[in-house]
């Protein structure tokens, strides 16, 4: 069934390239995943000495993502490439597994990030909201990722888990470094931050995570001999079913949370951001009626979509949009694609606070490996949209942004910022 790929590929003719990391330097390349989407059934996608289906439209995506018995997370990798499977089984986490292995690793973190547990941090992210915008306004602006955007989920997360946050640059650096190991070069040596672990063993196939496994196994080593009330501690002594992590999954686990628990909101907050300034009648709207900050919070978050894209592995022969896919293919879904559904969201390209019908896919499509974060990622959005709505602050944008060069995380790496006045 491979020639089907090859065949499928040759007749639809040059499927557009999607996975370059330099197209997303000048955003989403929005043009491109129309025509995949129109492409009847699924378009086959070159990728290094292989290739992969491309899922482009919201069906299909949330098809993919609730039948895991049928696309696989634990398979291959999660991300475009292949690893070797002592790779796989060393950078394995969360996200690369499947049931039971997932129920059981889900279950030991899942109840931190309940609605009613991530309610009980609310007045923290407000604090430390409300410090940031103040300096924001103070200093007239600047750098609203550096000012905002990434010291925000950041100093929540690390909060929770229990890191210092004078330690929060830090892990924002590792965490840059990080997002550059998911395009097609690197600013460290592979020898960076003490690294002598192959890179191939590492995830994102950088050095920023060896220094991320060996501070999380710090703050493990100190909550194993004087517990807190924080989630370091909560890993540490997490049981289920009389299991508890095993020193790899600890740090797989605790690399997840700092990396997700920063970059996908601080992502979601710059385009945001970017969003508000370019869309000032969109934001008067919400000033005017304050009970749209729910559905504002949603429109960004589809608006922004964080994390661009997610494989899955077939684990049988199947079909989908009427096309066959053999035991064995990737299948990619792309949520940058179905998040502009014409099918599904009406005028998809306009940026609407008040879009009510927003079933977007920032979180994923559904299924096991919904978002563990996503609640406290909604928190963070709406309280930052109150305070702002509270200080009456209209942003205004000075510089262009730079973006990352990733076709995984939508990242903004830096963007001017200023209050301009209410209208």
């Amino acid at each position: 069934m491979r020639s089907t790929a090859e065949m499928a590929y040759t007749a639809v003719g040059e499927t557009p390239n999607v996975t370059d990391p330099s197209l997303y330097l000048q955003g989403i390349p929005h043009d491109r995943f129309a025509q995949i989407r129109a492409i009847d059934g699924l378009a086959w996608h070159p990728y290094e000495d292989s290739g992969f289906w491309a899922v482009t439209r919201h069906a299909e995506a949330r098809y993919v993502s609730r039948n895991p018995e049928l696309f696989s997370s634990a398979i291959g990798h999660t991300n475009l490439w292949d690893l070797e499977a002592d790779a796989l089984e060393a950078r394995r986490s969360l996200i690369d597994t499947d049931a039971p292995d997932h129920t059981r690793l889900r279950r030991l973190v899942a109840g931190a990030f309940t609605p009613k547990n991530i309610r009980r941090w609310e007045q923290v992210v407000r604090e430390i909201t409300c410090e940031l915008l103040d300096e924001f306004a103070a200093q007239g602006g600047g750098d609203w990722v550096a000012m905002v955007a990434a010291p925000l989920p950041i100093q929540v997360i690390l909060t929770m888990l229990g890191v210092p946050v004078e330690d929060s640059d830090y892990l924002v650096e590792l965490s840059n470094y990080l997002v550059e190991g998911t395009g097609d070069s690197q600013s460290i040596p592979p020898d960076a931050f003490g690294n002598t672990t192959e890179l191939r063993l590492l995830p994102f196939n950088s050095p920023a995570s060896h220094a991320l496994f060996e501070y999380g196994e710090g703050m493990h080593q100190q909550r194993r001999n004087d517990p807190q009330d924080d989630l370091v501690s909560h890993l540490v002594q997490a049981e289920s079913e009389g299991e508890r992590f095993s020193l790899s999954e600890y740090r797989n686990m605790f690399h997840l949370l700092v990396f997700a628990g920063n970059e996908t909101t601080r992502t979601a907050l710059s385009h945001g951001a970017m969003a508000l300034a370019a869309n000032p009648h969109e934001w008067q709207r919400v000033l005017n009626d304050p009970s749209m900050v729910e559905s504002a919070t949603e429109e960004i978050l589809r608006w922004a979509t964080p994390i661009m894209h997610m494989r899955r592995t077939a684990t049988t022969d199947t079909e989908l949009a009427g096309t066959e896919i053999a035991e064995g293919d990737k299948v990619v879904m792309w949520y940058a694609s179905a998040n502009r559904d014409e099918a599904v969201f009406e005028d998809p390209f306009r940026f609407d606070l008040g879009r009510t019908d927003n079933e977007h896919f920032a979180f994923g499509g559904g299924g096991p490996h919904l978002c563990l974060g996503a609640f406290l990622a909604r928190l963070e959005v709406t309280v930052l949209l109150e305070e702002m709505a509270k200080r009456s602050i209209c942003l205004e944008q000075t510089s262009e942004p730079v973006r990352a060069r990733s076709n995984f995380v939508h990242g903004v790496l830096s963007v001017g910022m200023q209050q301009r006045s209410a209208r």
